[in-house]
């Protein structure tokens, strides 16, 4: 009687312990208990499922006629090949082979019926190449509680800020999409993937320039890693003044370093600053603006000259600045038309795109109605208490639901400080780089510093 109680007990406790990482920690969950499971239920009832779905194809002539001849049961309908199965992280990764008269987007309409089928969170469909599918299926809700994995892969100007639905990791690379619009209503977590965005980018040799007119509270905590900073409309003006002369330089640089020749090697010859040697180089600099509507409304005549000349600039940086290795990452509520003229003009330079919730379908409209309108109805389900949640998009149509990692401010403000020797100094943006205050010592007042003291 004791033995069987004590089997009990274990039992009932190692069922609980599995309850709670489940519940605690997901992913390792996952990993242990859930993907074995999961890989061995979609291995048995692979084919049965496919053929539910309709997804088999009839046998080939050939087989039916042998089947015939030898007087033998009719071989049953096939499904696509099963190549591979592994366990990642998050889910499960198949890759399959179509047969003879499939198509992917039959595999990728089916991809909610196998979702339910395989009792899985989510089925994505990607096509490798002709006949070839990959399928991504994800164990449980990876953006319940979003949490990156601890090796990522960040190189220059490319770096992890949110997970995406599938379990990916999603990237912010500058070198493939420089410029990139960020829309969300207040409180849907458009601060948290700015913060992230900078914590990730202070370890890296960038110049970061901030331009935040809600009188820098957003940015200027963040001074110490920031080159630069503007905290009201006339300061901004001069700032991207400054930057359009800026790019004029690296453009002279670029042009005198080609001098082209008939035995000038291909490696040679360039047309922006990543052609360059590293040693003539010119510093990357990522542009932030925290909240663009500041910038451009006016609220009289006298404003009017200087909206003008922010707008040009924003409009001429992201017609040119890619080659000269400036970067812009524009924030805000909405962008349209009602912003006034030159603001559609300029969204079409930003390649990028990532809307959290907004407050109607017109905000949505203005991030993806260009690009991505099957993306609209993912950005209007995206509840109040899903701060953080988002979906990415660029211009080539593709689209994913993502969401960030909190990151704290004083999380931000650490990592900016704990780098802040990185910090680049840039001749034209001199003028504009923030001050800090001291830390004051006991009995003397605290008096302002350059942010590299």
């Amino acid at each position: 009687m004791i033995v069987v109680v004590t089997v009990l007990v274990l039992t009932g406790g190692g069922i609980a312990a599995v309850l709670i990482l489940r519940r605690v920690r997901p992913s390792l969950y996952w990993m242990v208990v859930g993907g074995t499971l999961a890989r061995i239920r979609v291995t048995w009832s692979y084919a049965s499922v496919m053929d539910a779905c309709g997804l088999s194809v009839p046998p080939s002539r050939a087989r039916i006629a042998v089947a015939r001849a030898l007087r033998r049961e009719m071989p049953a309908n096939r499904p696509p090949k099963l190549l591979r199965l592994r366990v990642t992280r998050t889910g499960l990764v198949a890759r399959i082979r179509l047969r003879p008269g499939q198509d992917a987007f039959d595999v990728i309409t089916a991809a909610d019926r196998l979702r339910h089928s395989w009792r899985l969170h989510q089925v994505s469909v990607k096509e490798i190449r002709s006949g070839l599918l990959e399928l991504s299926m994800t164990g449980y809700d990876v953006l319940d509680r979003v949490r990156l994995p601890a090796r990522t892969e960040r190189t220059t100007l490319r770096v992890p800020v949110a997970m995406r639905e599938d379990g990916t990791v999603h990237y912010r690379d500058f070198r493939k999409v420089p410029h990139s619009l960020v829309l969300g209503a207040t409180d849907s977590g458009k601060s948290v993937y700015q913060r992230g965005l900078v914590k990730e980018l202070a370890r890296q040799r960038v110049a970061l320039v901030g331009i935040d007119c809600k009188q820098g509270v957003e940015l200027s905590p963040l001074a110490r890693r920031l080159t630069a900073l503007a905290d009201n409309p006339d300061a901004a003006a001069d700032l991207l003044d400054a930057l359009g002369a800026e790019m004029i330089e690296r453009f002279q640089l670029i042009r005198t370093a080609q001098r082209i020749s008939s035995d000038t090697p291909d490696a040679e010859i360039t047309s922006d600053i990543w052609g360059l040697p590293e040693a003539d180089r010119p510093v990357p600099i990522v542009v932030l603006v925290d909240e663009v509507a500041e910038l451009l409304l006016v609220a009289g005549s006298s404003a009017k000259k200087r909206r003008e000349r922010i707008i040009t600039a924003l409009i001429r940086l992201g017609q040119l600045a890619r080659s000269a290795g400036i970067y812009l990452e524009v924030c805000g509520q909405r962008f349209g038309s009602e912003l006034g003229d030159g603001a559609t003009m300029l969204r079409a330079q930003l390649t990028g795109r990532v809307c959290h919730r907004v407050n109607d379908e017109a905000s949505a409209k203005m991030a993806f109605g260009d690009i991505a309108p099957e993306a609209l109805g993912s950005v209007l389900t995206i509840a109040p208490d899903q701060p953080g949640t988002a979906v990415a998009a660029d211009t080539s149509g593709g689209w994913a639901r993502v969401r960030t990692p909190h990151t704290s401010l004083r999380d931000a403000v650490a990592a900016c400080n704990r780098y802040a020797d990185l910090t680049p100094d840039v001749a034209a943006l001199a003028d504009f780089r923030p001050v800090l205050p001291a830390i004051p010592t006991p009995g003397t007042p605290g008096k302002p510093v350059p942010a590299t003291a």
